[in-house]
């Protein structure tokens, strides 16, 4: 117990001392509470992110234009303030872009924004907006200055508020499957490294035919059986990432069964699967852990690619591989950060991963220590 725990200490420190690996742990931590909060932190709170403004379409960063924003009178059905929290407004107020206004009487006179100046003209009683008792209170409640920071993309919504609900497409993902990839992985690989023989030779026959299937081709053929959609895209990914887990925990198992901790186990009578959970598996998970770094990597990849084939996320869901793909084209027409923006993030959440995972495997290596 005492070894373990120091073994431990020292794999921490080791962790602690690499930089980049702590640098990467910081931004993941980052980018899960961006994804948490990322409703709160959106410019436009909308469910997906979805205002569209096609009057301003394709902004360049840091765009700032006239909003007028007219209260909707449809009732929202989620006033759970918990699940606006999570999921965004239902049904939000309808904002306008302008280039100026004029008071008169009981109505509100705007000019709609137009790159032209010769914006068409729309006229708004002050029966539309509740909190204004007089005309003159209108622009003091409903008209504000909008700036967006990364620019609109090519239906006019805010880049920003896409990219921030977008990144738990991509962590969720990750996690998802990951954790089935595991559940999968670490089951039929401790059984065949237990139990070998017939049992081995069944399993690693699945394992190479899985493995000889290219991993995108796997997913897509599962996605298309399931159909498109959210879950059924954390499904494949999961179903296709627990071959190399397999492969990893087989290998540890068969080593560890030898020692004599295991043999000593059998001969005080315990059950197979106790020796497998309590005693073999506690001492195998190092490399898996590394393992879970770089597929979760994987799977953030992938459904990017999944998502601009078109059979990942489906719109209005914001995704990264989506983002890219509605704007891939805008990189030869004057207006690559369109698609510049979320290639970035993809990297740089890849990339984190991977960083994490060389961190942890110089920090578990037991020889070394």
């Amino acid at each position: 117990m005492e070894q373990a725990t120091s073994l431990t200490s020292i794999a921490l420190q080791k962790f602690k001392r690499n930089f980049w690996g702590v640098f990467s742990f910081i931004f993941l931590v980052i980018c899960v509470l961006v994804a948490l909060f990322a409703y709160a932190l959106a410019p436009d709170n909308s469910e997906n992110a979805n205002q569209m403004h096609l009057s301003i379409h394709s902004k360049p960063p840091g765009f700032t234009v006239p909003m007028l924003t007219v209260p909707n009178t449809v009732e929202s059905t989620r006033e759970n303030e918990l699940a606006i929290f999570f999921f965004g407004k239902e049904n939000t107020a309808t904002e306008v872009p302008i280039s100026d206004y004029t008071l008169s009487g009981s109505q509100l006179e705007v000019t709609l924004f137009s790159e032209e100046g010769n914006g068409l003209s729309k006229n708004y009683s002050l029966d539309q907006f509740p909190k204004a008792s007089r005309v003159s209170e209108i622009p003091n409640h409903y008209i504000s200055k909008q700036t967006f920071l990364l620019g609109t993309d090519k239906y006019g919504r805010d880049l920003l508020s896409r990219m921030l609900v977008g990144i738990r497409i991509s962590l969720s993902i990750g996690f998802v499957a990951v954790f089935i990839s595991l559940v999968i992985g670490i089951t039929l690989g401790a059984l065949a490294g237990y139990f070998g023989g017939k049992v081995d030779a069944a399993i690693m026959w699945v394992i190479n035919v899985t493995w000889s299937i290219p991993t995108l081709l796997l997913v897509i053929a599962i996605t298309l059986a399931l159909g498109k959609g959210f879950w059924q895209v954390f499904i494949a990914v999961g179903l296709t990432m627990w071959v190399e887990v397999a492969r990893v925990v087989r290998g540890q198992v068969m080593g560890v069964k030898q020692m004599q901790f295991v043999t000593a186990a059998r001969a005080l009578g315990y059950r197979d699967m106790r020796i497998i959970t309590k005693h073999i598996l506690p001492n195998a998970m190092a490399p898996v852990i590394i393992i879970s770094a770089a597929n979760f990597a994987g799977a953030i990849l992938i459904e990017s690619g999944l998502s601009f084939l078109g059979i990942g996320a489906q719109p209005p869901t914001p995704s990264w591989g989506g983002i890219i793909k509605d704007h891939y084209a805008y990189i030869i027409l004057g207006k690559p950060y369109l698609a510049i923006i979320p290639g970035l993030a993809i990297m740089s959440l890849v990339t984190a991963f991977m960083l994490i995972g060389n961190a942890l495997r110089d920090a578990l290596d037991v020889k070394a220590s």
